[in-house]
């Protein structure tokens, strides 16, 4: 059976209800939100010296001007 909880103050509080005996031998894994895809996409990053390559992705990218230019 699972049981949740959260750690405060450096122990762990079950969920209202649950009551388990003193000395119970429990497993502790903790839940960890689920990550961005974007996440560590910095790190990807390569220095291309090209000061304007945001603005102008689509001229460096398809040989063309961004729409509006």
């Amino acid at each position: 059976m699972t049981y949740r909880g959260l750690v405060k103050d450096g122990k762990v509080v079950l969920e209202p209800g649950v009551q388990l005996p003193d000395g119970t031998p429990v497993t502790i894994e903790p839940v960890c939100p689920a990550s961005d895809p974007a996440d560590g996409l910095a790190d990807e990053a390569v220095a291309t010296g090209i000061l304007d390559l945001a603005a102008q992705h689509d001229d460096y990218a398809y040989g063309r001007p961004a729409p509006g230019k």
